[in-house]
C-alpha cells in the first residue's frame, strides 16, 4: 500500500485545544518500502501511525493512502479501507482472559463475517496458521495458554504475531521493542521486515532503539517537536545529525540501547500458613 502526506498536521486527542501533536509534514512511502521512524519522547511518532492508521483525522493537509482519501470516503468503504490495515500499538489489547491462540487468529476479523468471527471466540479454526505465526516469534509453546499468564514481553510479541494472519497491506507498528530482552527483541524485528518484504506489505515501525533502526530499516525519518527532522537512508544517518535530533533527550539516545529483560510471567501467590500458639 502506498501513503502520501501532504501538509498533514494533527492533534493528539489528550492534547489540549489547538496543540499540535503534528507539525505540516509531507512524507511519500511506496508500496512495499519498510521505514523506521525515530525521535525522541513527545516527538509525535504515536501521532503519525495514529493518522496514517485512519484512526485520527487530519488537523490540516491530506492522508491518501493508494490514492484515496479515507476521511472523504462513505462510512462503509472507510471501514472497508481500515480493514486493510494493521495498527500494533505499544501495549496490545490483549483480552486477559482469552487464549493466546484465540487473540492471534483475531488478527483475520476484518476478512470474517460477524457469524464467522462470533463461532471464532469459541471454536478457533484454523489453528496451525497461529501455531505458525507464534513459532516465528518463538511462542508456539504458548499457544493454548491464557493471556494473563504471559509475561509482558510475550504479551507485546502475541501482539506481532497477530499481524501475520491480518488481511492487511500496511502494518502501522508501534515501539514494538519495548518489553522485549535484546535476544527476543532482534528475533521480533529481524521477523517482521522480512515477512513485510517477502508479502510485499509496507511497513512503517516506530523505534526507541536507534541502533536496532539503523540495522534493519534502509530508511529512517527523523521526528522532532512534531516536525520532520530528517527522512534518509539508514546509511546517511549520521551521529552528529542524531545528536541534533536528541539535544536535550541525550539520555535516550546514549542510554543503554538494550532493552530490559521481560518481566516473568504472573505466578499464583503462595497460600497463608497461619501457627497458633
Amino acid at each position: 500500500m502506498k501513503l502520501e502526506l501532504r501538509g498533514v498536521a494533527a492533534c493528539h486527542p489528550a492534547a489540549r485545544a489547538g496543540a499540535l501533536a503534528l507539525q505540516p509534514l509531507n512524507l511519500q512511502v511506496a508500496t512495499g518500502e519498510q521505514l523506521a521512524v525515530i525521535g525522541p519522547s513527545g516527538a509525535g511518532k504515536t501521532t503519525l501511525l495514529e493518522v496514517m492508521a485512519c484512526a485520527l483525522p487530519p488537523r490540516a493537509g491530506k492522508l491518501q493512502l493508494d490514492g484515496q482519501d479515507p476521511w472523504a470516503l462513505p462510512r462503509r468503504e472507510l471501514q472497508r479501507l481500515r480493514g486493510r490495515l494493521f495498527l500494533a500499538p505499544q501495549v496490545p489489547p490483549l483480552p486477559p482472559r482469552q487464549r493466546v491462540v484465540t487473540s492471534v487468529l483475531a488478527g483475520r476479523l476484518p476478512a470474517m463475517s460477524l457469524p464467522a468471527s462470533l463461532r471464532s471466540l469459541f471454536y478457533p479454526r484454523d489453528i496451525p496458521a497461529a501455531h505458525d505465526a507464534l513459532q516465528r516469534f518463538d511462542l508456539a509453546d504458548k499457544l493454548f495458554e491464557r493471556v494473563d499468564r504471559l509475561s509482558g514481553g510475550e504479551r507485546q510479541r502475541v501482539g506481532l504475531a497477530r499481524a501475520l494472519l491480518a488481511p492487511a497491506w500496511l502494518w502501522l507498528v508501534d515501539e514494538p521493542l519495548s518489553a522485549l530482552d535484546p535476544a527476543r527483541a532482534q528475533q521480533a524485528l529481524a521477523t517482521l521486515v522480512q515477512q513485510a518484504r517477502e508479502r510485499g506489505v509496507t511497513l512503517v515501525a516506530t523505534l526507541h532503539q536507534v541502533d536496532a533502526a539503523l540495522a534493519n530499516f534502509p530508511r529512517i525519518v527523523g521526528l522532532r517537536d512534531g516536525a520532520l527532522a530528517f527522512d534518509l537512508p539508514a546509511a546517511e544517518v549520521g551521529r552528529d545529525r542524531l545528536a541534533r535530533l536528541y539535544a536535550q533527550h541525550e539520555h535516550e539516545l546514549y542510554a543503554d540501547a538494550t532493552p530490559l529483560p521481560e518481566e516473568p510471567a504472573p505466578q499464583p501467590s503462595a497460600p497463608v500458613v497461619m501457627h497458633c500458639r
